[in-house]
């Protein structure tokens, strides 16, 4: 993944310096708030995410339950959940895509 440069034939050094490696784990970064706040905006974000689609996907199964009343067309369907995940999804990310 160097950039190498050829010369003639020959390579030469890189034109540019690699920074030193950062630590995985920085002992540093636990005493600052947007670390505790990208936790919590993580943890909401997949707490809505599993309500809503979970709901999406219990409520598609009441709808067309038979002992209920229901019938094969009620409910939104497959679509709908497809479309609630994948909407979950979006919003989610658009939200939380700044903070963490």
């Amino acid at each position: 993944m160097a950039k190498d440069v050829e010369v003639g034939g020959e390579f030469q050094a890189k034109d540019y310096h690699d920074p030193p490696p950062a630590p995985f784990v920085d002992a540093q970064e636990l005493t600052q708030w947007s670390f505790y706040r990208a936790i919590i905006a993580e943890f909401i974000a997949t707490l809505l995410f599993l309500y809503i689609t979970v709901l999406t996907v219990i409520g598609y199964k009441s709808q067309v339950d038979p002992d209920k009343g229901g019938q094969d067309c009620d409910g939104v369907g497959i679509l709908g959940i497809a479309w609630a995940f994948g909407g979950m999804i979006f919003i989610l990310v658009y939200c939380t895509a700044g903070i963490s």
